[in-house]
């Protein structure tokens, strides 16, 4: 039955840790608890959704979510293979009696201490394999202190990459306002940079999927709410600038793939994935 527990508690932290691989290492980035967390706290913004701040507030308070579901899960798992062998497999300071300190308190707090690398050696390992085990996760709590810092310094540049292009985007609808012109004339420069943005935005996406539920705003900075120019823009320069527009139509389809695969699942056509994604990041 000890080892039972223990078994039980080696798999906790297993399945912690693919997750963390799944969500911050592997290519597709795709986590299944790290997605869970992020979603169900986005629906509940999107239905509470009455102030910018509120509804600015889904994207970190998931990602703080996440992060400290995987501390704690770890913590709890580690001192699921502690408990079933204390105390005998560990040593007491002088201060503490072993028979008064072992039981599932003890463990958790022996695993907290570790997972954090305090070490404060009050309890330490005695058995041959717990002093092989426990360094292991006091590297698993570095490791995860690490990449926690790593997918926030990733996350945010492409936050400031798509709202970067909603504003260019903006400006290139209040300039054609302003100088009567119509959007089929536009650069094919502008074109072409126009699609490469969206591109990088697309691989951001993909790269970093809870960047999806971040809100933007609802000013020139809101991704969502500046996309349907991008696709007039690139549907009537067709006429003039065929070249151009192709690259940004296709730029445009292939982000309203990745948005209709991976958050939106509504099975539509481009301009209706393009909808659905300005209606569920639409102002409060």
């Amino acid at each position: 039955m000890e080892w039972l527990v223990t078994l039980v508690g080696a798999m906790v932290v297993m399945i912690i840790l693919r997750d963390v691989f799944h969500t911050l290492w592997h290519p597709t980035r795709h986590g299944g608890l790290s997605r869970i967390v992020m979603t169900l706290l986005w629906r509940l913004s999107t239905r509470a959704r009455r102030s910018n701040r509120a509804a600015g507030l889904a994207g970190p308070v998931g990602m703080v979510t996440v992060v400290a579901t995987w501390a704690c899960a770890v913590a709890v798992g580690w001192a699921l293979v502690y408990w079933p062998h204390m105390p005998e497999a560990f040593s007491f300071s002088g201060a503490l009696k072993p028979s008064e300190h072992a039981g599932p308190v003890d463990a958790l707090y022996l695993s907290l201490v570790t997972v954090a690398t305090l070490g404060l050696g009050d309890i330490a390992p005695a058995a041959d394999w717990v002093r092989i085990v426990a360094p292991l996760e006091a590297l698993i709590g570095f490791a995860l202190l690490t990449a926690t810092v790593s997918w926030i310094l990733g996350i945010y540049p492409a936050l400031a990459r798509r709202r970067a292009l909603a504003l260019r985007i903006s400006q290139l609808r209040r300039a054609d306002a302003t100088a009567g012109r119509p959007e089929s004339d536009v650069e094919p420069v502008v074109l072409g940079q126009l699609a490469a943005d969206v591109a990088r935005t697309c691989v951001d996406f993909l790269q970093y999927p809870e960047s999806y539920y971040f809100y933007d705003g609802p000013g020139d900075t809101s991704f969502a709410l500046t996309l349907g120019y991008a696709g007039r823009l690139a549907e009537r320069a067709r006429r003039t600038r065929p070249s151009g527009a192709a690259v940004l139509a296709i730029a445009l389809d292939d982000l309203a793939i990745v948005l209709d695969e991976r958050f939106l699942h509504t099975g539509g056509t481009r301009q209706q994935v393009l909808a659905a994604y300005a209606r569920d990041h639409g102002s409060p």
